[in-house]
């Protein structure tokens, strides 16, 4: 059977995860355990069981860095005021010695929230932002490809241990809009894709990781509620509905099948371990 991507044929090498909150740190622990060479870039150093740089990249780096192999970005928008991301990633660039041979950027798929609907959108559908936020991400996604040349992952809703958001909304019976679309990713199989997108010598330009079955949030906190035996959320009044529909066909193509194919495999799994 042939392979397409080249998977497990490229080594990641030297690895820099900038911004490194949870899912960088994830990320960092799996590669660190194949024997990989990991280094951390945040705002503020903590116990990680890697090396960390403690670097405010809102502003322009006081150093040069080593040169690394592999770069994942995993930085948020910022939510206090101007983009974070021409700085932080120009500023990166100018510090770096030489160009990685692979970057990845972690993006969103609110780059869609402008395009809602049912018809499923793919990676080949131009993206459309409706607020300053997803904005920022698409100037994010176009910054780290003209500066690196980066690979560009978009992931639905994560969740997973520690991402207990809808879990605690239906346990407080708070109202929800039952009839809004979305879009979920676990946590586990997010992390699988970013390591195989380090792994792969012939990796996808661009990839939405969002699992098999995209559906109503009524259709998700029901189940919740099911599985905690309590009632269902209420409705919010008015349901106002929205949201998007997005094929995950090539996130199966290249990472092979889910470990969390639905909601209902990641979120039993959670409510089993409370």
């Amino acid at each position: 059977m042939t392979d397409p991507w080249g998977l497990e044929t490229r080594a990641p090498g030297s690895v820099l995860l900038v911004g490194c909150g949870k899912l960088g740190t994830r990320l960092g622990e799996r590669l660190i355990a194949q024997g990989a060479e990991v280094t951390a870039m945040r705002r503020h150093a903590s116990d990680l069981p890697f090396a960390t740089i403690e670097a405010d990249l809102r502003h322009p780096l006081d150093r040069e860095l080593p040169a690394y192999d592999s770069v994942v970005i995993t930085l948020p928008p910022s939510t206090e005021g101007d983009s974070i991301y021409p700085p932080a990633l120009r500023g990166l660039a100018d510090a770096l010695p030489a160009m990685p041979s692979r970057v990845v950027f972690v993006s969103s798929t609110r780059v869609f929230e402008g395009r809602p609907g049912e018809t499923p959108l793919t990676e080949r559908d131009a993206p459309r932002v409706s607020s300053e936020r997803g904005g920022d991400l698409l100037e994010g996604e176009q910054l780290a490809m003209e500066l690196f040349g980066a690979r560009i992952v978009r992931p639905a809703g994560i969740y997973g241990p520690g991402r207990d958001f809808l879990i605690r909304r239906v346990t407080e019976g708070a109202a929800v809009d039952h009839s809004r679309r979305t879009n979920r990713i676990h946590e586990t199989d997010l992390v699988r894709l970013l390591e195989a997108m380090l792994r792969a010598d012939s990796a996808p330009p661009l990839i939405h990781a969002v699992d098999a079955e995209p559906v109503l949030l009524g259709d998700v906190v029901s189940h919740i509620a099911g599985r905690l035996a309590v009632e269902p959320p209420p409705h919010v009044d008015p349901e106002v509905g929205g949201g998007t529909v997005l094929d995950g066909h090539l996130l199966r193509e290249f990472l092979g099948a889910l470990e969390y194919p639905t909601f209902r495999e990641g979120y039993d799994e959670m409510i089993a371990a409370r």
